[in-house]
């Protein structure tokens, strides 16, 4: 047969019998092969900065605020097929704003007005940091309750006395989000994306007066040892550690620091970690030359890394590039930066963003009684 009748044979059989093998094969070989990019985006360290405003100097600020902050999810959000956004903690407490709403229990069914906003940006999961716990537990946990994405926490426990035999988590520990994505051919996928959240365990002794005994917190590295497995028992395809803690490269025994990020990069099954409480940028020159760091790509021991700051100053982002091969979905491409909501011209700082209107027009209200109010506040942040 010549070339010119199999050709007639080719057509002939694609216009009788559309879905050949052939087919078949193809849509067989596409749905075992894909590429798909996703961004992870963070927050963290609010500290009830819902707005681009210095309370002290009853101005507005160039330099953070979640309002500007939330400019930046945006564009994210335009330029990324695929995004997640999380929030690290200390949330609750911090400024006059977070005083004045903590002043009076939010009454049945009504939702925290931080929470509102961040129910209103499509967060797709949170943790808790220390400070947000200094308001009691009754007023956390009604707080979170008004949350329309989860917040989880894996190393904080009821405390039944002494007894490690019977802890319950006091939290969810951790969740896996069903995630439908877009690869780069256009097609669509459903990930697997288990979230896994820790504070630093010194919130014990720190929020002693309004924890009262009745919790207590276990070591960040064990924990992570013993929960990361499990969640890729139950099919998570990608780990993310939401990690109220920072960088001590130093760190030894991670139950006596706030910082043990280094240790939980080395736990086998993290595939990136959003962190926060030092109120620090990485990656960035602060933690050039420590060992295991990759300021450039923004790495701990190879695992893609992020800390945004403090206020909304920064936006946490992690651009991960997964290829799926037959069942598995593999890591192959990394790169985490925290992009500043300001620049610097002559020696000044300058936003470059527009404060985000909804944020603006939700929080009037409550912006307009927090600067008529003689209360101030010390804050610890």
């Amino acid at each position: 047969m010549d070339k010119k009748m199999l050709l007639w044979v080719a057509v002939l059989s694609l216009a009788l019998f559309p879905r050949t093998e052939h087919a078949d094969a193809a849509f067989w070989f596409q749905s075992k092969r894909a590429t798909v990019d996703l961004r992870l985006l963070e927050t963290s360290d609010l500290h009830g900065y819902m707005l681009n405003y210095d309370y002290a100097a009853r101005t507005e600020a160039e330099t953070y605020g979640l309002a500007l902050t939330a400019s930046l999810i945006a564009a994210e959000r335009k330029t990324a097929k695929n995004t997640m956004l999380f929030d690290d903690g200390d949330l609750l407490e911090g400024n006059e704003m977070a005083a004045y709403v903590a002043r009076r229990p939010l009454k049945k069914g009504e939702i925290h007005p931080f929470i509102r906003v961040m129910n209103h940006l499509n967060y797709d999961a949170a943790t808790v940091g220390n400070h947000d716990f200094h308001y009691g537990l009754d007023f956390l946990k009604q707080t979170i309750n008004g949350a329309k994405f989860p917040f989880v926490n894996a190393n904080i426990y009821y405390n039944f006395e002494k007894n490690d035999t019977d802890d319950q988590n006091f939290f969810k520990p951790y969740v896996i989000l069903d995630k439908k994505v877009e690869d780069r051919s256009g097609h669509h996928h459903h990930l697997k994306i288990g979230v896994i959240g820790f504070v630093t365990p010194s919130v014990i002794e720190w929020e002693k007066p309004s924890l009262g005994g009745k919790v207590k917190a276990k070591d960040i590295l064990h924990t992570a040892a013993w929960f990361v497995p499990r969640m890729k028992a139950e099919g998570a395809d990608l780990i993310i550690a939401l990690a109220h803690c920072g960088v001590d490269p130093a760190a030894k025994q991670p139950f006596y620091t706030g910082d043990a990020v280094y240790l939980l990069s080395e736990v086998k099954g993290i595939d990136a970690i959003l962190f926060g409480h030092q109120h620090r940028v990485f990656p960035s020159e602060f933690f050039a030359g420590v060992p295991g760091v990759d300021i450039r790509k923004g790495t701990i021991n190879g695992v893609p890394a992020v800390m945004p700051g403090k206020w909304g100053s920064h936006l946490g982002v992690i651009s991960l590039t997964l290829e799926k091969k037959g069942e598995k979905w593999e890591m192959t491409q990394a790169q985490s930066e925290a992009k500043p909501v300001y620049a610097i011209h002559n020696q000044q700082a300058k936003s470059i963003v527009r404060p985000d209107p909804d944020i603006v027009r939700m929080t009037a209200e409550l912006q307009k009684n927090v600067l008529g109010s003689k209360f101030t506040l010390y804050s610890r942040n």
